[in-house]
């Protein structure tokens, strides 16, 4: 059933989720692997049921060693959110790579390569 109050509130709930992940990778979890990314938003789809959990990582070379501890640590992340959250249902969550902010990386680099544009 989808919540009343509208996109406000749905996106405060999204930062919420998105600030009790990345609290419990660093107090709750202490997996060395998780250390290296961070939660860089969540999008919820319209019943609140599936939370779209999007990460990123400097360390490109450990994208999937930290995908692979993102999804073993999917049901302990779950009842953490559960717990501190305090809703009824907890959504799902379905973690991905966030490949927004390494796309802007490369726009910088060509704009810096090409300052002009030609």
């Amino acid at each position: 059933m989808a919540r009343k109050g509208g996109s406000h509130n749905k996106a405060m709930f999204e930062e919420r989720i998105k600030n009790e992940m990345n609290s419990f990778l660093r107090t709750e979890l202490k997996d060395p692997r998780l250390m290296l990314m961070s939660i860089t938003r969540v999008e919820l789809n319209q019943d609140y049921s599936v939370a779209s959990v999007y990460w990123d990582t400097f360390d490109s070379s450990k994208r999937g060693d930290i995908k692979a501890a993102l999804n073993g640590t999917k049901g302990r992340l779950r009842s953490l959110l559960a717990k501190n959250l305090k809703v009824r249902h907890t959504p799902e969550l379905n973690f991905s790579y966030d490949s927004q902010f390494e796309d802007e990386r490369k726009i910088e680099s060509l704009l810096k390569d090409n300052p002009t544009g030609e």
